[in-house]
């Protein structure tokens, strides 16, 4: 069985009315091409010193499509840290900012 083009969507993307299948085959290849770009520019930028820690958190949720936990303890602090070049101190300090109360 053969592996369905990714889709943002989770849907495989259809040809639009009157393309040619050559067409959406560069279509297609265009816009993985595109997004692999943006991932890689994401996971450079999730470590990048020229970012601060809050931006390199949010890069991190945007990849990995998970929130920063509240709780200074999650087990998530120590991966996050550890994906971003951050200390777990510096994402415990982006904790205190975001959820002041908690």
């Amino acid at each position: 069985m053969a592996d369905k083009p990714w889709s943002p969507s989770g849907r495989a993307p259809l040809p639009f009315a009157g393309e040619a299948p050559d067409e959406f085959r560069t279509r297609i290849l265009q816009q993985q091409a595109e997004t692999a770009e943006r991932r890689r520019q994401d996971l450079k930028d999730q470590s990048s010193t020229l970012k601060t820690p809050a931006a390199r958190i949010r890069v991190w949720e945007r990849l990995h499509q998970a929130r920063l936990p509240r709780d200074l303890a999650h087990g998530l602090v120590a991966v996050i840290a550890a994906s971003t070049g951050l200390t777990s101190e510096q994402v415990q300090d982006e904790q205190r900012e975001r959820f002041p109360n908690a």
